[in-house]
């Protein structure tokens, strides 16, 4: 929603400025100029992305318009999860937790969290770093060196979108320059025609330039910044995870655990101490 109030605002700040200073629309609507830069700006990133990035970037750009953040409540349930899992492994033994490991979707204790089983990945990481715990007596350090890893290999993937189209923001200024030239061309050839045809023409020619620094600056760099939020967003739910595992294998009690990864969590979605409290008494 927030995207496309930006889209309308730059649109309308343009477009209003340019009719403020008597300015023609006709002249702004230039079909072929279109179809230069936005042509060119595609086949170029086809050309730099493999099928498998396509895939991603069509992916990513819808969550644009439909990703919400993370709210409240999804990270109180993730640390009452969490502090389940901590609780049932140090009261009766790792070998407890095996079964809910090894298949969250049919675990009761998974399937009471809703708001968490909704993320496929962050349920596999809970699940594969609770088999490694489970499996082998590894030290925390290293524990965390494991998982930092993981969630280092996921953020980067995850920015592949945000990267591929910053590189095609990139060139959109220097495309418009290739439709302005184009356009200068076609002027040149109409040299013979009176001063109105020429200054038309030469205008219409300028809007190749205009075009490539507005899609540049106002579309589609802010659409790469807004992929590259998303993805530092996606981290956070996983280092909480990484900090309360981690210092649960360092021995920390569970609810020092969980209050471990609590800290983690960003302050407008950051559960009071009370409120976590709170949520772990009536588990008890």
């Amino acid at each position: 929603m927030f995207a496309i109030i930006g889209s309308i605002i730059v649109l309308l700040s343009v477009i209003g400025g340019f009719l403020l200073e008597k300015g023609n629309l006709h002249v702004l609507f230039q079909p072929a100029e279109f179809v230069i830069i936005g042509g060119a700006a595609l086949g170029s990133f086809i050309i730099a992305s493999p099928p498998r990035v396509l895939s991603m970037v069509i992916k990513d750009i819808f969550k644009i318009f439909s990703a919400k953040n993370l709210s409240k409540t999804f990270y109180l349930e993730l640390l009452c999860l969490l502090y389940q899992l901590f609780s049932k492994a140090r009261k009766e033994g790792l070998v407890a937790i095996e079964a809910d490991v090894e298949n969250p979707q049919r675990s009761p204790l998974f399937q009471k969290y809703r708001n968490v089983m909704a993320h496929t990945e962050l349920v596999t990481f809970i699940a594969d770093n609770f088999k490694v715990i489970v499996s082998s007596n590894v030290p925390s350090h290293e524990l965390d060196s494991l998982m930092e890893l993981e969630i280092d290999t996921g953020h980067k993937e995850a920015n592949i979108p945000s990267a591929s189209i910053g590189r095609v923001a990139d060139g959109l200024p220097g495309l418009g320059i290739v439709a302005a030239v184009l356009g200068v061309v076609l002027t040149m050839q109409k040299i013979d025609q009176p001063p109105a045809v020429l200054g038309h023409s030469i205008g219409a020619a300028l809007v190749g330039t205009f075009l490539g620094v507005l899609m540049c600056y106002g579309f589609v760099g802010p659409v790469s910044v807004n992929l590259e939020h998303l993805a530092r967003e996606k981290a956070i739910p996983f280092h909480v995870i990484r900090i309360a595992m981690v210092s649960f294998v360092g021995g920390s009690a569970p609810q020092i655990a969980v209050e471990f990864g609590r800290r983690a969590i960003p302050e407008k979605e950051k559960p009071t101490f009370k409120e976590l409290e709170t949520a772990i008494n009536k588990l008890k």
